[in-house]
């Protein structure tokens, strides 16, 4: 085998029968998860059981993250909805009118992080608004964290469901 042959094999354009793929999927889903709006959760999860200045690092990052994410949607979210809309359609578009797999593929993984960003978004304006106590506060961000991760299990079931199809309709077996 030849390295242009390998080079060829490790970036094939085939994604669901790629490990790099799929490799790239978990990486995503488990940063995600551990990155609540901003925040490991590992400092939530200090600052409930050690309390102190993890407690206060804690709401310092939760304040600095949160006006973060809504000064950004308020001067530049319609242009970043309107992007989104575009780039989302034209991968839905080319992936599954014309059927092509690499558009199907960042399809399939940037569709459930706009729910992510958007989610996101719903969490930080109600933190804004509203004055939670410490305790609150943790269950609101575990209540956030729930979610991504339902989101991330059913996008990653999604995911494998449509890549175990395609590589069976692309199977030399049919």
């Amino acid at each position: 085998m030849d390295l242009y042959t390998t080079i060829i094999e490790l970036i094939d354009l085939r994604s669901f029968s790629n490990l790099w793929f799929w490799i790239l999927l978990a990486i995503l889903w488990s940063s995600a998860s551990h990155w609540i709006l901003g925040i490991p959760y590992d400092l939530v999860l200090r600052a409930r059981r050690q309390g102190g200045q993890h407690e206060a690092d804690l709401e310092d990052m939760v304040r600095i993250n949160v006006t973060r994410l809504l000064y950004i949607s308020r001067t530049t979210g319609l242009a970043l909805l309107s992007f989104g809309c575009f780039l989302l359609s034209s991968l839905a578009v080319a992936g599954f009118y014309y059927r092509f797999e690499f558009a199907q593929a960042v399809f399939l993984l940037l569709f459930p992080m706009t729910l992510i960003a958007l989610l996101s978004l719903s969490t930080a304006r109600a933190l804004e608004v509203e004055d939670l106590a410490r305790e609150q506060l943790y269950k609101r961000l575990a209540r956030h964290r729930i979610y991504v991760q339902l989101i991330g299990m059913m996008s990653i079931f999604v995911t494998s469901l449509w890549g175990m199809y395609q590589n069976f309709q692309l199977s030399p077996l049919n």
